[in-house]
């Protein structure tokens, strides 16, 4: 069979695409059977060529680290037009988000923190000024009610629901970085309350949540003193609040 045959037998709905891309990334012949037989295995095509295409550029990904989705493409569209001096991508995972903002924003300084070590350090091959730690724990004391965005993808999979995720993100993304708690809210509630200590005043927190959860995560936000509400697109939902 060829590579395209066995990627179409493995349930791959784009094989063309993704023998190509398996080819561009192998060193040799060796290698290349290696990454089509571990991509027909269920290992994400992100892990195996190394990076994803976010937002029209190149993130590094490296194995275990949540691949970044289209769907929060809509976070950097918001934090964009929010035109923002000092930006925190939190939960930053690969540092996709926070890698297209600083390519968008040349004169905003950047940040981004994770509490997953293996996160941090593939976040820093894609851009400057990553820590590690527990939420706003990580980043440096100066930054506290001086951020203009923070932009805060959470894991937001209730932890019931984790077992019905396809297997790609099951098996070889961070638990930590899909697990959201009994309801899916239980960082974004801690994002929330912790936030408005760290923003400057009229700085914003950006969200990503489900349309199930979205009235929810609004109240969490409202909650925290945030002045909220839910913006949808066709994938997803975000939830924003202004200090």
């Amino acid at each position: 069979m060829s590579i395209v045959e066995r990627l179409r037998a493995a349930g791959c709905v784009f094989a063309e695409e993704e023998a190509a891309l398996l080819q561009e990334a192998a060193r040799d012949a060796e290698h290349l059977e290696d990454l089509v037989r571990q991509r027909v295995d269920g290992l994400p095509l992100e892990h195996a060529v190394g990076w994803a295409l976010f937002c029209g550029q190149r993130i590094v990904v490296t194995r275990g680290v949540f691949v970044p989705r289209h769907r929060t493409e809509l976070l950097v569209d918001l934090a964009t037009d929010l035109k923002p001096a000092t930006v925190v991508d939190l939960c930053c995972g690969s540092g996709a988000v926070g890698a297209v903002l600083q390519h968008r924003l040349p004169d905003a300084v950047v940040y981004a923190a994770d509490i997953d070590p293996v996160a941090v350090a593939c976040a820093r091959k894609n851009l400057t000024n990553v820590f590690e730690g527990d939420l706003f724990d990580a980043l440096p004391a100066h930054l506290k009610g001086a951020i203009d965005v923070v932009v805060a993808n959470v894991p937001y999979v209730p932890t019931g629901d984790i077992r019905f995720m396809p297997p790609e993100a099951r098996d070889h993304e961070a638990r930590v970085a899909l697990d959201g708690g009994e309801d899916g809210l239980e960082v974004l509630r801690r994002v929330a309350a912790q936030a408005v200590a760290w923003l400057r005043p009229g700085g914003h927190l950006l969200s990503e949540t489900s349309a199930r959860q979205a009235p929810a995560a609004l109240a969490a936000f409202t909650a925290a003193g945030l002045d909220a509400k839910v913006v949808t697109s066709e994938d997803t939902n975000a939830v924003v609040g202004r200090r």
